[in-house]
């Protein structure tokens, strides 16, 4: 299974684009080999788009800034790097069809201040396995690390034993989530698993101006001698 994770730094470029990029952000998408993404900084209004791009399944949470949500998006397909992350946010899980259906999705709110943040997975279809997406708070390792401690723990406690991924943004370096073995990561992105294991080393394809954060892909394959409880 191969997992990807990104921050879309809420559908924006380096330098700015000064428009609307989600044309090329669903195409970047759609060209990489996954079965599952995990989307941070997402504009909550893109997850249904990118899923018919990718011919996947999409999973959405919201996370902050949504308040009057009609006017922030119309100033965000306008003027997208004038408004920046007040256009609104959301965490997006996509699951390509051929990697099998969702059978669960769940939620956990980690925090209302100073930003909301929120850990949400999806149980597939199969063997069970959960992957959760988590976008951890920025600027502050302590509560970065409250965060990836509560994803960690909700995330065991919906897999009951089954294997189970964690990943994200987890704005640390070097994250530590108890019950989980680091697969891979770059800068502050990273994923975790627990009967998993990462098969090679982890990819970073090529997203030329496009966000902030490099894209990470893992290959994921169950870890021998690890039993389900």
């Amino acid at each position: 299974m191969r997992v990807l994770t990104w921050n879309l730094y809420h559908g924006r470029a380096v330098p700015p684009a000064g428009r609307d990029l989600l044309p090329e952000f669903a195409a970047a998408l759609a060209g990489w080999d996954w079965d599952v993404a995990l989307l941070q900084e997402v504009p909550p209004w893109w997850p249904p788009v990118l899923a018919r791009a990718c011919e996947a399944d999409a999973r959405r949470v919201l996370t902050s800034r949504n308040a009057l949500p009609a006017l922030r998006r119309a100033i965000a397909q306008r003027a997208p790097d004038a408004i920046k992350s007040n256009g609104g946010g959301a965490n997006a899980i996509l699951v390509r069809r051929g990697a099998g259906a969702i059978a669960g999705h769940r939620h956990v709110l980690l925090r209302r201040w100073p930003e909301r943040r929120v850990c949400h997975g999806v149980m597939l279809a199969g063997d069970g396995t959960w992957i959760a997406n988590l976008h951890a708070q920025v600027h502050s390792p302590q509560r970065a690390q409250a965060d990836i401690d509560a994803a960690a723990a909700a995330t065991l406690s919906w897999a009951a034993g089954a294997p189970a991924l964690l990943g994200g943004d987890f704005n640390v370096r070097d994250p530590r989530a108890a019950g989980f073995e680091r697969l891979g990561g770059d800068g502050v992105d990273h994923l975790l698993g627990r009967g998993l294991r990462a098969r090679g080393a982890p990819e970073l394809p090529g997203r030329g101006h496009l966000s902030d954060h490099a894209p990470v892909i893992v290959c994921a394959v169950p870890q021998p001698g690890i039993l389900r409880g």
